[in-house]
């Protein structure tokens, strides 16, 4: 797992008021060392430990609007996808940052999004992230030859979304020298068909506990090489939080899948 960041929150920014709404920033925030400004979080958020016992303000795309402003923010952190809230709670004069990431390359700005929100050090982002990078490239060297070009099926979540090649999911599959068998041009995390995995036929396949449960139910799928040779891991949902939220905690999703990938492949 990666270290958290020593605290460190200088006088600037140690009254400061913080509402995360979005999971992988609640993450950012306490791994950039700032735990201690958060006064809530959206109901997903649920590492570090000491977040869960914070007040919930609702969902990321569903803010309980009334309970944000009560606390006062001096900032609220959340998604741009939340079309409706964003600009709701700027009408009530509240700060609002809106950070994302699909990609890789998107993460860094994430991380330094939050560290500038919350008057944070410059380079607290730059070196969490080079950290992870460098995690990453560790992990790759210890990988069997056998990785290499395997095609890997990576479902998220459940109900048959993927990720591809174009995702920071499937950026990471190609770090450790295997890769999506979705690709980009499908979208970063596209619904996908069954029947199109059957014809994609991968190596590997990664689901979340409940997709692994259900794949006898899965016409056809037993057909797959993937099945048909033992290729198959499931993730428990804490360890699926690490490999679908785009924050510092990429280094343990990639962790999961290296393991996965170790075991599998010869």
């Amino acid at each position: 797992m990666v270290a958290l960041a020593a605290a460190g929150v200088s006088a600037a920014n140690a009254a400061l008021r913080v509402v995360s709404l979005q999971p992988a920033l609640t993450e950012a925030v306490c791994m950039l060392g700032a735990c201690n400004t958060l006064v809530a979080v959206d109901r997903y958020s649920n590492w570090p430990a000491q977040v869960r016992a914070l007040p919930k303000a609702g969902g990321g795309l569903d803010p309980d609007l009334e309970a944000v402003l009560a606390l006062r923010p001096d900032v609220v952190l959340m998604s741009a996808h939340a079309v409706r809230s964003v600009p709701r709670l700027r009408q009530l004069g509240l700060r609002v940052v809106t950070l994302d990431a699909e990609r890789q390359a998107q993460v860094l700005p994430l991380l330094q999004g939050v560290a500038q929100a919350l008057a944070l050090p410059s380079a607290a982002a730059p070196a969490l992230w080079q950290r992870m990078q460098q995690q990453v490239q560790a992990l790759a060297l210890t990988l069997p030859q056998g990785v290499r070009g395997a095609r890997v099926y990576v479902e998220v979540g459940g109900g048959g979304y993927a990720a591809s090649q174009q995702s920071f999911v499937g950026e990471l599959l190609a770090q450790l020298g295997a890769r999506s068998v979705v690709p980009g041009s499908m979208g970063a995390f596209p619904l996908v068909d069954p029947e199109w995995v059957l014809q994609a036929d991968p190596d590997v396949l990664m689901l979340p506990e409940v997709g692994w449960q259900q794949l006898a139910q899965r016409p056809g799928w037993r057909h797959l090489r993937a099945v048909r040779q033992g290729r198959v891991c499931h993730y428990t949902a804490n360890e699926g939080d690490t490999l679908v939220r785009p924050g510092p905690r990429l280094v343990d999703g990639a962790r999961w899948m290296a393991r996965c990938l170790q075991a599998v492949m010869p």
